[in-house]
This record gives C-alpha cells, structure tokens and sequence, in this order.
C-alpha cells in the first residue's frame, strides 16, 4: 500500500519571502514526515504554470510593496481564477501577510497605487498612517475535516503590517482578537477564512507555536488529495511548540 502524500505549491518563493515563510513550509513537511506522509514541495514563480489540481496547498508569503507589484497583475488574472478553482474543489491556501492582502480584491499602497488582488476574500486593503506591530492572540474556530472534529483553538503570532482590511459583512474571519491588532486595529477580527482558504497577518512564522492549525491544513491536504482521516493524526510531541505558544501569548498579553 502506498504511503499517503501531499503536494504544496509555494507560489512566488522568491518573491514573497520576507517573513519567515520557508519555516511554515518546513513544519508542514517536519510533521508529515514524523507520521509517514511524502510532502512534495514545488515553488511556483512568475510565469509558472499552475492549474488546479496541480497541489493540495497553496502557500503564499507577504514580500516588500515592490514585489508584491510584480506579483498582482498575474494573480488577478488566469492565476487567481486557478486558485479560486482550487479552493472551490476543497484545495488548501495559507496566504500571510502581502499573500493574504492580494487574495482579497487588492491593496492600495502608500502612494495610492492599487495592487489588484484575486478576489478569493471578500476583503479591500489600504496602507493607513503607522504600522501595527506586536504579538497577537486570537480565538479561533477550525471546522470540522474528515477524522478531524471541529475546534476551537489558541492561536498565536506577531503581526506587522501597515495594509488596513476591511472584511465584508458575510467574510468570515480567522478570528477573534483577543490580544493585539488584527485586521484594522478596530473591527476584532484577524485574518479571514473562504472553505480552506486562510489569510492572516499573523507570522513569526506562524505554524511552529501552532501545531493545531498546522495539522488541520494536513488532514484538509489530505483529503483534497483523496485519502481522507479515518481517525485523527498520530500525536507528536508538541512539548517545545507549546512552550514557544504559550510564551508568544505571555507576550501578546504584557503588549
């Protein structure tokens, strides 16, 4: 019998790379190799082809307004309609930061420069006056998968962004802020969530003091990938990430 596997396009790796995003990569393939699942990993740049059904993730990464330019005309276009289609057949995206902003209908920069976005979130970005910088606590919900009951969970992270977004009223959120800025600093709300498609702020990077959500994007790729959970994920030893949790929460707290 085959072993199960996962395939994770990493879009614009090269471009969109400036907030530790190869270490979210490297946990996603780190506990699927402790529980014998292949984890392919394929970077997908400018003029790349990428259709759907090519990977089970999607990961996006936040990058500098410059980069982020080079980057939005293709993804408003045959790029995002390609993600969109993914999504829609239960795909998986992780987009944060920069990623996240252009999978909403766009951003506008600091000097009023719209950066068109994919329209996956129903979302809108500004660059307002400041930046809001700090750890981050949000209450979260992650629905139900197969072999995975639905949960609520801590998750944890630091957030730096000038981009202000604005959540429509039907868009569902990552989370409640429970410690922090989140979206706007205003509304309570971080990230947003469309089927398994997940855009936050929250880095750091983000999976390694978050194991839950970690796992939860696997058992989702895995079921995309048509091996389904009969029954949950092995349990790691998560010792050393919720230590590394806990402390960033201390943290978002004392802020």
């Amino acid at each position: 019998m085959s072993r199960p596997r996962i395939r994770i396009a990493h879009l614009y790796d090269d471009l969109l790379n400036i907030y530790a995003d190869r270490g979210n990569i490297a946990v996603l393939r780190g506990r699927c190799h402790a529980r014998g699942i292949e984890c392919e990993v394929r970077p997908v740049r400018l003029g790349d082809p990428f259709q759907p059904g090519d990977a089970d993730i999607v990961y996006l990464g936040g990058g500098q307004d410059r980069d982020q330019r080079q980057v939005a005309l293709e993804l408003a276009g045959e790029r995002g309609a390609a993600i969109a289609a993914h999504v829609a057949a239960g795909g998986v995206v992780l987009a944060v930061c920069g990623g996240y902003q252009l999978l909403g209908r766009g951003y506008t920069d600091a000097s009023g420069t719209h950066q068109p976005g994919t329209g996956l979130f129903a979302a809108d970005t500004v660059a307002g006056h400041g930046r809001l910088i700090g750890n981050v606590e949000l209450d979260c919900h992650l629905p139900e998968l197969p072999g995975v009951p639905a949960t609520r969970v801590q998750l944890v992270g630091f957030e730096n962004h000038a981009g202000r977004t604005t959540l429509d009223a039907g868009q569902e959120p990552l989370g409640r802020v429970v410690h922090g800025f989140g979206n706007d600093g205003t509304s309570g709300w971080e990230g947003a969530r469309t089927g398994r498609a997940i855009g936050t702020y929250l880095h750091g990077p983000l999976l390694p003091r978050n194991p839950e959500l970690a796992d939860w994007l696997v058992a989702a790729a895995l079921d995309h990938a048509g091996q389904p959970l009969d029954e949950p994920l092995a349990v790691l030893d998560d010792a050393l990430e919720v230590a590394a949790r806990e402390r960033a929460a201390g943290r978002a707290r004392a802020d």
